[in-house]
């Protein structure tokens, strides 16, 4: 990432960075998504030029021509991963490759310029180590980066734009639930959808964040952390959450989860968890499950625990779930077994406390 081919970053270091002793204090209880540290790491592209001027920079707002196309037609992708400190005291990442490909998917869904595989990860690379003095001590803490990139050319007219820029920004993060790691009560979306066939639904694109909104605002009403969609065709099979994809256990040690079928995220948590569970001796099958088969299978004893995961919260169990026809609670309504076996096997990993036999941590430093 950070080799003799990695691309060539223009250092131009903050000139008022956060001093120590405020850093210090902020790293404390830095929450989720407000901490931010001193720089960013910016990549123009040009069409006809292709993708140039790279540099990391002072974080500061962005300047922007008020025809710049995004705010009109909504090209913008990002990514979510996060830089840990190991067991040892360095640093790594979590299978950056695949968070760069699939930046790349995303890329081509939106009809935007495709960002190298080698500049991503040099990206990335370049962030952490210029501010990983930001990365929170103790086991929860990690440093979540956020790369995008969004349409930059003065436009107004309906087509592809010409020109983009590539950022990646760092928030100093703790636990994304307030509480920590809990199960976790959400809400069934009955009247809207997060994503149709043929939509945008597996690209990771911020015009699907805000369809959730409206139903997210209607779980919070009802007493819920998260909502959990529908399919858009029949509104009778689970998909996944505003932002998290979905596991159900089962009695004799299946484990279900929703098929990738273009309408759901294929999440970089979700593809490491089946792995995982196969290790451990489930069957893990990717196949349909309908919230009538939901309720039925928590009341009947069938299934034993659902759970949730995503770069962000990692592993999550899902105690109960409401929706306009009533509530029902999954097993004791607690983190189960094997959700909590499936997350410390994943964070140990992360960390560095578990040998890693596939090769997903990429160390830094």
């Amino acid at each position: 990432m950070t080799g003799p081919d990695a691309p060539t970053f223009d250092l131009r270091p903050n000139a008022n960075p956060v001093a120590d002793a405020q850093r210090e204090k902020l790293l404390e209880n830095p929450g989720f998504g407000t901490v931010f540290t001193d720089h960013m790491a910016v990549i123009n592209y040009t069409e006809g030029r292709g993708w140039h001027d790279a540099r990391i920079e002072a974080r500061a707002p962005i300047p922007m021509d008020p025809a710049s196309s995004v705010l009109h037609y909504a090209q913008e992708i990002f990514e979510g991963m996060k830089a840990y400190k190991l067991q040892d005291g360095g640093t790594a990442l979590f299978r950056p490759e695949a968070n760069a490909r699939r930046f790349q998917d995303s890329a081509r869904r939106m009809a935007m310029p495709e960002l190298p595989e080698e500049m991503f990860l040099a990206s990335i690379g370049k962030i952490v180590e210029t501010d990983r003095a930001w990365i929170p001590p103790g086991d929860g803490g990690a440093l979540y980066l956020r790369p995008f990139m969004f349409a930059s050319e003065v436009f107004l007219g309906v087509r592809p734009a010409k020109e983009y820029l590539y950022m990646v920004i760092a928030s100093s993060v703790g636990s994304y639930f307030k509480g920590g790691a809990k199960a976790i009560t959400i809400w069934a979306s009955q009247d809207y959808s997060r994503a149709a066939p043929g939509g945008t639904g597996a690209a990771k694109c911020g015009g699907n964040y805000a369809a959730s909104l409206i139903a997210q605002s209607e779980a919070i009403k009802q007493g819920c952390d998260q909502v959990v969609f529908l399919d858009a065709a029949e509104r009778k099979w689970v998909e996944e959450l505003g932002g998290m994809n979905l596991f159900f256990v089962q009695d004799g040690g299946k484990i279900v989860t929703p098929p990738l079928t273009g309408t759901i995220l294929p999440g970089i948590t979700r593809d490491s968890i089946m792995t995982l569970a196969r290790e451990e001796g489930y069957e893990v099958s990717e196949e349909p499950y309908s919230f009538d088969a939901w309720c039925s299978d928590a009341q009947s004893g069938k299934l034993l625990e659902t759970f949730a995961c995503g770069t962000a919260a990692v592993v999550t169990a899902v105690g109960t779930v409401k929706s306009a026809d009533g509530e029902f609670t999954v097993g004791s309504g607690g983190t189960g077994q094997v959700t909590e076996k499936m997350r410390s096997r994943l964070v140990d990993i992360q960390r560095g406390k578990a040998p890693d036999t596939h090769g997903w941590v990429q160390r830094l430093f």
